[in-house]
């Protein structure tokens, strides 16, 4: 018959317990230690990084998205603070703050004629040709990430996709999945009609219509009833190129 362990047995085998506990709580702190003290020497050596490169990370665009990837990379955003050690070093806050002002700009300036919503490509090119005295370029990233400095002040500025576009809102209209879909259709001609609307998504004429009508209210739709078929049409600017956003950037880069 097998013996019960006794009262020795238990304190020895408590013992023992407590022994490797404390011993992986020792590892477990040593782990934490080494790599707090790595990050601290890539931190270091970031800092040097920027340093040496700080013409290029101003100047090339896909220099600025590599740093900007290593930064992720150890946790450090060199976006967080206009007055911090980055932005003293690179100028890099004053840079996306400046093209945070032109988004804004871009964006009242072209809202009434497509009522807030803009391609993020045709944002990028009025922004360059306001911009084409600065001998800073910038890309889609540099304004995704300006614009998501914008967030923080509740502005209403955000990115979405439809389809394979990106489109900027600003203007604090909630688009759902009805009006993304609707979106999503206008982009192959930059219009819709309510019967088309009705085959491609397979509804009833009634969510149709009152999701064109909401999208009619809220300035980013334009009825067209002169076409010879006499089928309205639903005309999305911010899918499709204006004449009005082109007449826009004219006088932004002006």
């Amino acid at each position: 018959m097998r013996r019960r362990p006794g009262i020795s047995g238990l304190q020895t085998a408590a013992a023992t317990r407590d022994q490797y506990r404390s011993l992986g709580e020792n590892v477990a702190k040593i782990r934490t230690d080494l790599m707090m003290e790595q990050l601290s020497i890539f931190r270091s050596q970031l800092e040097e990084f920027a340093r040496k490169h700080k013409n290029d990370i101003r100047k090339s665009p896909a220099f600025r998205a590599q740093f900007h990837s290593m930064c992720a990379k150890i946790g450090v955003d060199p976006l967080a603070s206009n007055k911090g050690f980055w932005a003293e070093l690179l100028g890099i806050g004053d840079f996306y703050y400046e093209l945070g002002v032109q988004i804004v700009n871009v964006c009242l300036s072209t809202r009434p004629h497509n009522g807030g919503l803009i391609d993020l490509e045709e944002l990028r090119g009025l922004l360059s040709k306001q911009r084409r005295s600065s001998r800073d370029p910038i890309t889609d990233d540099d304004c995704l990430r300006a614009i998501s400095k914008l967030k923080a002040l509740g502005s209403g500025f955000e990115v979405f996709s439809v389809g394979n576009r990106k489109l900027v809102r600003s203007v604090p209209t909630e688009l759902n999945k009805d009006h993304n879909q609707i979106l999503e259709i206008a982009q192959a001609r930059g219009y819709v009609t309510s019967e088309e609307v009705q085959v491609s998504l397979m509804w009833h004429s009634g969510r149709v219509i009152d999701t064109l009508e909401t999208l009619m209210k809220e300035g980013l739709a334009m009825v067209d009833d002169g076409h010879p078929d006499g089928i309205r049409r639903f005309w999305f600017p911010c899918v499709g190129s204006t004449s009005g956003a082109v007449e826009a950037g004219s006088e932004l880069s002006s």
